[in-house]
C-alpha cells in the first residue's frame, strides 16, 4: 500500500502535512509523464525503481527512470520494452488517430501506449517555425517545470522499425511528409530523427464520444490545464482541443510544442472595436497585429463549436476569454506572485476550504 505525505512550509517556514496520497492513481499522478522530475541520485537506483514499481505496477518502468531525472536509463529501458513488445505482437504501426497535424507526423502501434512523431520536411501555412525552433520548444518543455500538463518527450537518431510491421497507408503517408527523415532498406524503416510520448486519447475526440457529465469534467480539466500552464510561465499558443490529450486519469494533458511561448513574450489585446463599414465588414484583420499578439476573445470561435462544451466552459473557464485575466497573471509574475500547482488533487488537501 503506498502511502506519501506532502509537506509544504506556511509564510512562517513551518513544516506541514498537506496531502496524505494512498491511492495508486494519486501515485501514479505523482510519478507521471507529465510532471517535473524528481532528479534523484540514489546509491542503488534499481532497488529504488524496483520498490517504486511495486507501489505503481501498472506503471511503465522506463517512466519511473524518467521520473528520477535519469533520462538516458529511461530511453535504454524504453527501447528494451519496444523490442519485447515488438517480439509478442503482429500488428502493424499506424496513423496515430486525431486530425493530422501540419508540423509533426504521428504514428502508432495499436497494441501499445506509445506515439511516434516525426518532424515533416514541410510546414503547411500558417506556419511559420523552422525545424530548429520545433526543436528548440521540445527542449525548452524537457527542460521546463511542467506541472502535470505536459507530456514527457524522448528523443532518438536513428530509430528502426521492422519494415514489414510498418502498414502501406503509413509508409505512404511519411514518403509524402518527411522523405528526408527515412532511410529505407529490405528489412527495416529507419527514421532519422523521432520523439515517443506516451498516447493519450485527443481531446477533440474525446468530447465528441463523451456523456455531459464527462464533458464537464474534461472541460473543467482542459481550463485547469491552460491556468496552470500559464501559471508556470508557458503560453500553449495553439489551444484547440485536437492539441490536448486525455489520460486514463481523465486529466487533460497539452501534447503539442511548436507555438508555446512565455508569457511575458505574449501581448495580450482586446480586438479592437470597428469605426467605419470597411472595418466592419472586413475579411481580415483591419487592424496591426504583430508576432506575439494574442487575442483571447477569438478562443471561442475556434474552440466552442459544440454548444454543451460552449456551455460547460463558459460555466467553468470564461475568465480565459478576457484580455484582462491573462494581463493580470503577467502582472502577478512581474511582483513575483506565482500560482501552487499542486501534483494531486485538490479534494486530497487536508485543509482545503
Amino acid at each position: 500500500m503506498p502511502i506519501v505525505f506532502a509537506l509544504l512550509n506556511d509564510e512562517n517556514g513551518n513544516l506541514y502535512v498537506d496531502a496524505v496520497l494512498t491511492q495508486r492513481d494519486d501515485l501514479s499522478i505523482l510519478f507521471g509523464f507529465a510532471r517535473a522530475y524528481f532528479m534523484v541520485n540514489g546509491k542503488a537506483t534499481s532497488q529504488i525503481i524496483a520498490y517504486l514499481h511495486e507501489l505503481m505496477p501498472s506503471k511503465p518502468r522506463y517512466e519511473l527512470w524518467s521520473a528520477l531525472g535519469l533520462v538516458k536509463h529511461s530511453k535504454t529501458e524504453f527501447y528494451r520494452q519496444h523490442l519485447a513488445h515488438l517480439a509478442q505482437t503482429s500488428d502493424q504501426f499506424e496513423i496515430a488517430d486525431g486530425i493530422k497535424g501540419m508540423v509533426m507526423a504521428v504514428f502508432t502501434l495499436p497494441s501499445s501506449d506509445t506515439v511516434f512523431k516525426i518532424i515533416k520536411d514541410e510546414f503547411a501555412p500558417p506556419k511559420q517555425v523552422t525545424h530548429q525552433i520545433v526543436k528548440d520548444r521540445y527542449k525548452l518543455v524537457k527542460e521546463h517545470d511542467r506541472v502535470g500538463r505536459m507530456a514527457d518527450t524522448q528523443e532518438f537518431s536513428n530509430f528502426h522499425f521492422p519494415r514489414q510491421r510498418i502498414s502501406a497507408t503509413l509508409l505512404d503517408e511519411l514518403k509524402k511528409v518527411a522523405p528526408s527523415q527515412l532511410l529505407i532498406t529490405n528489412e527495416h524503416i529507419i527514421v532519422k530523427h523521432l520523439y515517443t510520448e506516451r498516447r493519450m486519447i485527443p481531446l477533440n475526440i474525446f468530447l465528441r464520444q463523451a456523456n455531459p457529465t464527462q464533458v464537464n469534467n474534461a472541460v473543467d480539466e482542459y481550463g485547469n490545464a491552460i491556468k496552470q500552464l500559464a501559471a508556470a510561465n508557458i503560453f500553449p499558443g495553439d489551444m484547440l482541443f485536437k492539441n490536448f490529450g486525455v489520460t486514463r486519469h481523465g486529466r487533460v494533458i497539452f501534447y503539442d510544442y511548436d507555438e508555446i511561448w512565455y508569457m511575458h513574450q505574449c501581448n495580450f489585446r482586446t480586438i479592437p472595436k470597428p469605426e467605419t463599414y470597411e472595418q466592419m465588414i472586413a475579411s481580415e484583420p483591419w487592424y496591426r497585429v504583430d508576432e506575439f499578439d494574442v487575442f483571447p476573445e477569438e478562443f471561442a470561435h475556434f474552440m466552442l463549436g459544440q454548444s454543451r462544451v460552449k456551455r460547460s466552459f463558459m460555466k467553468l473557464h470564461p475568465e480565459l476569454l478576457l484580455a484582462g485575466y491573462w494581463r493580470q497573471l503577467q502582472e502577478n509574475f512581474n511582483r513575483g506572485i506565482y500560482a501552487d500547482v499542486y501534483p494531486y488533487r485538490k479534494d486530497k488537501r487536508l485543509f482545503h476550504k
